[in-house]
């Protein structure tokens, strides 16, 4: 256990900071599959695309935050990015 109230201080602010960080990833896998449903349901293409745009700006603010290495983002981000010009090569 830490003894000096610098140390102890810091292990609160990491406590609370885990927590923030735990909240950011979540909202990150939750718009992942917020797009994968909508590609599987076959609905629309605007809801497709606003649905891919939302995972975007989500998993690079994810990135500014230092939750997601830019990398796993950006190949994330290519990896959703085929899979919606399957379906919308498939819908047109």
């Amino acid at each position: 256990m830490a003894s000096h109230e610098s140390a102890k201080k810091s292990i609160r602010k990491t406590e609370r900071q885990h927590i923030v960080n735990q909240n950011r990833l979540s909202r990150i896998r939750t718009f992942v599959k917020k797009l994968e449903q909508a590609i599987t349901d076959n609905v629309s293409k605007e809801n497709i695309l606003t649905a891919f745009s939302e995972m975007q700006k989500e998993i690079m603010r994810g990135v500014s935050k230092r939750i997601v290495h830019k990398n796993a983002a950006a190949r994330k981000i290519s990896r959703m990015s085929h899979k919606v010009k399957a379906v919308l090569g498939e819908n047109n």
